[in-house]
């Protein structure tokens, strides 16, 4: 398996991933799992599948550490699959990890970790996503927000994005205040902290109860599994 994941500047989105990727190994010490970025951070995915074909491997799956099928998974992804140019290694790319039930479950796990309870109709939630140009990956965060709203017993759930696509934070903020919220937790649709991460907290306000990334989840590292496995039966691409 080799896992990757999108890349950044800041040293703790690695280190992050890699926390994550322990999980996945504990929880399959018989896979050899490797992780890699697409930009900014290293290992990159070609020099990751260059040393896997080095070490004798003949096949591998990429599993894309990503939320949804943005610009990243639908581009960049098969992209540098195809510029590793390995004739003698057959890559399968896997799916990405949402929309999954699991994510979810964490996304809600990291709220109540900031002391979020369910039923509390003084709080307003916002679930920040990342933003992009491709509708359908902030439809899917928007949608989880609406299924949050109508069962949580909050005041109200917002989507929000850091970039990209609307509404923003501050915008998301001001709904939930005419909903009648007088305190706003952030839930983060966020794999790992970074620059989006950080500008999400800091529209949000000094008040505001920011819930971590999703970060080295027991589940998640189950759905990566999930996805490795899925993808060895029933390939979604493959590049020779």
């Amino acid at each position: 398996m080799v896992a990757v994941a999108h890349g950044s500047r800041d040293p703790r989105s690695a280190a992050v991933v890699h926390e994550l990727l322990d999980v996945v190994r504990a929880l399959a010490p018989s896979v050899d799992v490797r992780g890699s970025f697409l930009d900014l951070s290293v290992p990159l995915l070609g020099d990751v599948l260059r040393g896997a074909y080095a070490d004798g491997h003949r096949s591998a799956v990429v599993v894309p550490l990503l939320l949804g099928k943005a610009f990243h998974a639908r581009v960049d992804v098969p992209s540098a699959v195809a510029d590793a140019r390995l004739p003698g290694l057959d890559v399968t790319i896997a799916d990405v990890l949402g929309p999954d039930p699991r994510l979810e479950s964490a996304a809600l796990r990291r709220l109540a970790s900031v002391g979020v309870r369910s039923r509390d109709r003084t709080l307003g939630v916002i679930l920040a996503g990342a933003g992009s140009s491709h509708a359908p990956a902030n439809a899917l965060v928007s949608s989880i927000a609406a299924r949050w709203a109508a069962g949580s017993g909050w005041a109200g759930v917002e989507a929000a994005f850091a970039s990209a696509a609307t509404p923003d934070v501050p915008t998301a903020v001001a709904r939930l205040r005419a909903q009648g919220a007088r305190r706003i937790a952030v839930a983060s649709w966020f794999l790992a902290p970074g620059f989006l991460p950080d500008r999400v907290t800091r529209l949000a306000g000094p008040d505001a109860l920011i819930a971590p990334p999703l970060g080295p989840d027991p589940e998640v590292a189950e759905l990566i599994l999930h996805r490795y496995h899925s993808a060895l039966t029933s390939p979604l691409a493959q590049t020779a």
